[in-house]
């Protein structure tokens, strides 16, 4: 019998022994693995789907987004693979409309054609699960906003849209106070859970403490297709001036927030853009329009607002071009029934200018958009191109680093229009004329009107702005 102290040796050698056999195992399967791993054909949901979907899908199809079904599960996208199929075969889903082949922005949302075939051979086969622990994480979503932790929420008063398929043009007043005079980065508009808030236009309105004794006073909402008169009067009710009736002193930021179909919020690094907000202080929509609705809803959408650490250093400006802008669209805006036109509008610069971010605009007629800059060395500078128009995706597209357009480069902006039977989208059947409607100043433009918009967002060029990054591309240029 040997004694305890050779027994405790017996036992720490075997436990040693075991140790190492599983670490030996473990290393080795680890390695094969990884070889077998790389080496599979089998395309599967955990480890080839699911990261594609979860890249490009889900910030809209999941749980309480604004897609219509959720995609972030096995079942979810088992159950809807004939829709994903010819959404992406179609060229439907993910929504991107510009031209990655032409240039490239910041959160560009595209599948390569490797991220399509993966996809589409994994429907056409058995759709088998793979290995479930090598599922990509699911990624957060902040219900509230898409640029991160806002400083402050102000929500719209609710607002009742009737059911009569029609355009509705109104002006709001969202007023708001804060603890102090600061600095604002960006300003987020979201839409309400129903998602018909076709456009909006809103300016920032500052006013002096002690000239504005309540800031929330006044009306909130003024429909823009009221009368003359009427509408007159209930704009002197929203009391948008100081209390002395002087609105010239009343500090104004013009488009300090658009929104568009498919829009997400821009913002820009510390010391680009941005603007100075009061204490007391109202987002002054001048232009927000419902869309048509067959049946009546109630909307309560919101604004976002996130603080800069410090002053604006360099304010951004905009230029827009054709349709209520500073260029002329020629031919005229005027679409004859059963044809297809295209309009070219041009603008020259007389400064250096870096282009921040860009957005083309047209209505249902709308089928293809090109724009670029010639210099007067006769260099073409590539802005965007969109090879097929979806009136429902409508970006505002910011470029990975500023794009330097130098003095004297010409602008052009070239927009075909369908108005045959042949375009699905044709509010119209069979197709009338349709042109651009010039009422109020032509700020209640309806959908079924047509646009020819290029909105150019920029800064005055200095030296080296072109190494300023404004953001992550997802994939090379091709």
């Amino acid at each position: 019998m040997s004694s305890p102290k050779t027994q405790r040796f017996l036992l720490l050698f075997g436990l040693s022994l075991l140790m190492t056999s599983l670490v030996f195992g473990w290393v080795r399967d680890l390695i094969l693995g990884k070889t077998q791993n790389k080496n599979r054909t089998e395309i599967t949901f955990a480890e080839d789907v699911a990261p594609i979907l979860y890249d490009h899908c889900v910030r809209c199809h999941h749980k309480g987004g604004i897609g219509p079904f959720p995609l972030t599960t096995y079942e979810e996208v088992l159950r809807k693979k004939r829709t994903i199929r010819k959404a992406i075969a179609n060229g439907i889903m993910p929504p991107w409309p510009a031209d990655p082949e032409y240039t490239h922005f910041v959160g560009e949302n595209y599948l390569t054609q490797e991220e399509k075939n993966k996809i589409f051979k994994w429907i056409d086969g058995d759709q088998p699960k793979g290995n479930m622990s090598q599922m990509p994480e699911l990624p957060e979503f902040n219900p509230v906003s898409m640029l991160g932790k806002p400083d402050k929420t102000i929500y719209m008063d609710s607002i009742f849209v009737p059911g009569k398929n029609r355009d509705l043009f109104l002006s709001v007043k969202v007023p708001f106070e804060i603890d102090r005079d600061t600095f604002i980065r960006a300003i987020e508009f979201v839409t309400g859970e129903h998602n018909i808030v076709h456009h909006l236009n809103g300016h920032l309105l500052n006013y002096d403490f002690n000239r504005k004794k309540n800031v929330f006073a006044g009306r909130h909402v003024v429909n823009v297709e009221t009368d003359g008169s009427t509408y007159d009067t209930e704009m002197l009710e929203m009391q948008l001036t100081h209390d002395d009736g002087d609105f010239r002193n009343v500090q104004k930021f013009e488009s300090a927030i658009n929104y568009l179909p498919g829009v997400e919020g821009t913002m820009y690094p510390e010391g680009i853009g941005g603007f100075p907000v009061s204490r007391k202080s109202t987002i002054f929509v001048q232009s927000l329009h419902y869309a048509p609705t067959q049946e009546d809803m109630w909307d309560r959408s919101h604004f976002n607002i996130f603080y800069s650490k410090s002053p604006p250093g360099r304010p951004t400006q905009e230029l827009m071009l054709g349709t209520n802008g500073l260029s002329a669209i020629s031919p005229p805006l005027v679409i004859p029934p059963d044809t297809i036109i295209t309009c070219t509008t041009k603008y020259r610069l007389n400064w250096d200018a870096s282009v921040l971010t860009i957005n083309p605009h047209m209505h249902l007629l709308g089928s293809k958009f090109l724009a670029y800059g010639v210099t007067l060395q006769g260099d073409t500078i590539p802005l965007i191109r969109i090879n097929r128009w979806d009136f429902r995706w409508q970006y505002f597209y910011t470029f990975k680093n500023p794009v330097h357009l130098p003095k004297g480069t010409l602008i052009v902006a070239e927009a075909t229009f369908d108005n045959t039977s042949e375009n699905p989208n044709n509010p119209y059947d069979p197709p009338q004329e349709i042109k651009e409607r010039y009422e109020n100043e032509g700020g209640s433009m309806r959908t079924t009107d047509e646009m020819f918009q290029f909105i150019i967002t920029y800064l005055p060029y200095k030296k080296g702005d072109e190494n300023i990054s404004l953001g992550q591309s997802t994939k090379p240029l091709k």
